[in-house]
């Protein structure tokens, strides 16, 4: 088959450098065939990359269940569970060859940290006017942030209580306040997360200082824990959302007390399926597109935590994804 060069007189790199994991703890930079772009695959220079911490550090250290390895598996992952894997899934990069519609233009795409690489053309997805790429690395967070706030079901003048005011937490906060309204607290029990909360124009308390009751409430904490104090502040016929994704690990919960007699609803959300109410009118394209569109707020740029070169990312990534502080780290491949 004959490549589609789009962009004339441009040379097409033979490989390409990704990072893997071969085993827990353990990741190198890794030299890999590049496919040609071929007809209907377009090929990506990667500008920037974002690191998410939490889902990251499970797939890291081999804590992926076993019954999820296929459900956890990215679109463009390399490997298998548990190892050697390549993993991730926040990539924005510059179109070098491939489709004359998207020749040229920066894009957003669901693939591992990799410096270059070749993927079907609907894979990709053209940022909108006015969305910085270094930003758009939150892309995959927002999308995320999005269907919780649908699975939540959040309503004009509702009191919202989100806890964990990590990337996923304080981006539901934002789009719950968003909802006219609507009184959210952002709540965490590291007080200098108030800092950020301020800055994106929340309320914010820690687990203790937190009244409620609340109409809703979302955990994306990653802490057994939020889930128990969200149950003790949810309201009568409060709705509960579980968003955070435990890996290997086993939760107790206080179902006893007032559970019942208040009848809590405690539902999941996980952004693989889209709410029943939207699937037959959002496919993932769409929704994608509209995470894209809600990221062109200045203020979201308070999620990016750190910035690492991908020629030190090998020798970085253990710390970033070790350390509790860690919000979007952000991957820079041009020099």
């Amino acid at each position: 088959m004959k490549p589609d060069t789009g962009t004339a007189g441009m040379a097409g790199a033979a490989s390409a450098r990704a990072l893997w994991i071969p085993a827990a703890g353990i990741c190198e930079i890794r030299e890999q065939p590049l496919p040609p772009p071929g007809d209907g695959r377009v090929r990506v220079r990667m500008l920037f990359s974002g690191i998410s911490r939490g889902t990251e550090n499970l797939v890291f250290h081999g804590r992926v269940p076993v019954s999820e390895f296929e459900r956890m598996r990215g679109p463009h992952m390399g490997g298998d569970f548990p190892f050697p894997v390549k993993y991730g899934y926040s990539a924005v990069g510059r179109v070098e060859q491939g489709h004359p519609s998207l020749a040229g233009r920066t894009v957003f795409c669901l693939h591992p940290h990799q410096d270059v690489f070749t993927v079907a053309a609907d894979a990709v997805t053209p940022l909108p006017e006015g969305l910085p790429p270094a930003r758009a690395v939150l892309a995959a967070n927002m999308e995320t942030a999005l269907n919780i706030v649908w699975d939540a079901d959040i309503l004009p003048g509702d009191r919202v209580a989100v806890f964990g005011a990590g990337v996923v937490g304080a981006l539901v906060a934002h789009l719950a306040a968003g909802i006219i309204g609507t009184d959210v607290l952002l709540i965490d029990r590291n007080p200098a997360r108030r800092t950020l909360a301020t800055a994106l124009g929340l309320g914010f308390a820690t687990g203790e200082t937190a009244a409620g009751p609340f109409d809703v409430l979302v955990n994306a904490s990653g802490s057994a824990e939020a889930l128990s104090r969200a149950i003790e502040l949810a309201g009568q016929e409060a709705r509960i959302v579980e968003a955070s994704w435990y890996g290997d690990r086993s939760v107790s919960l206080p179902l006893g007390g007032a559970f019942h007699a208040r009848r809590l609803t405690i539902a999941s959300s996980q952004v693989g399926s889209l709410p029943p109410a939207r699937r037959a009118r959002w496919p993932h394209a769409r929704r994608l597109e509209k995470a894209l569109e809600l990221l062109c707020d200045d203020r979201l740029d308070r999620l990016i935590s750190g910035e690492t070169r991908f020629a030190d990312l090998a020798a970085a990534y253990p710390a970033i994804l070790a350390d509790a502080e860690t919000l979007c780290h952000r991957i820079r491949y041009t020099e």
